[in-house]
């Protein structure tokens, strides 16, 4: 089999991605299987014509189909009864199980990116090291999912009120929270609307005084 593998690599019958190999990898799929899965994501046919299969990629018909029945066990493909211009009943493969996989994996990967940078961002702004500990209430806040945006956004309301400990970041979180903000603009809003607020309460507080102060028997 690993000649064969040779043989198709060399032969540049097959362009193999990186993504499928991940998929392969995760899967614990066969080389069969392997080789079946680029063969139909390199578009050579979506008809299901097992014999064609078998002869691009020199695996015997039997091997070839235990290989994909496998797959189709993993839902990675599938089979579907589609009508040609003719108006012909054909059996075509689809990947659709396969490609779910890869976008699954492309958004782990994201993810994790992610959360390497919200790290980064945190002892940036700290200026120190984050203890494992404080890693582990970071991960809590992420997978109870509260967004990333509000976490930094507590972070960095913290560090502008002087005071940098994990309870006072987390107590933030849990207000606005509870007051529904999903994103940093919800909290800019509902502080200009206090900001507003306070200032009519000034406005008004003020013109009091100068109505009680006003001297209304030397007024001329």
């Amino acid at each position: 089999m690993n000649n064969q593998l040779h043989e198709i690599l060399k032969s540049k019958n097959l362009i193999i991605h990186d993504y499928i190999i991940k998929v392969a990898i995760d899967k614990k799929l066969s080389l069969t299987e392997f080789l079946i899965l680029c063969f139909f994501d390199n578009n050579y046919s979506n008809s299901f014509d097992i014999e064609l299969v078998s002869q691009v990629l020199n695996i015997d018909i039997n091997t070839t189909m235990e290989a994909f029945n496998s797959l189709m066990i993993k839902g990675l493909v599938t089979l579907e009864s589609v009508k040609d211009i003719e108006n012909r009943l054909n059996e075509v493969v689809k990947l659709d199980g396969l490609y779910d996989e890869i976008i699954n994996n492309i958004s782990s990967n994201i993810q994790e990116e992610q959360k390497v940078d919200i790290f980064k961002t945190f002892e940036s702004e700290l200026g120190r090291t984050i203890s494992s500990m404080e890693l582990e209430l970071i991960n809590g806040w992420l997978s109870s999912g509260t967004p990333e945006e509000i976490i930094l956004g507590a972070l960095r309301e913290a560090v502008y009120n002087g005071v940098t400990s994990f309870r006072y970041i987390d107590k933030i979180i849990y207000e606005w929270e509870k007051k529904g903000f999903k994103t940093m603009d919800d909290v800019k809003k509902h502080m200009k609307t206090r900001r507003e607020e306070k200032n009519k309460d000034k406005d008004i507080s003020k013109k009091e005084q100068e109505i009680s102060d006003y001297d209304w028997i030397d007024e001329k």
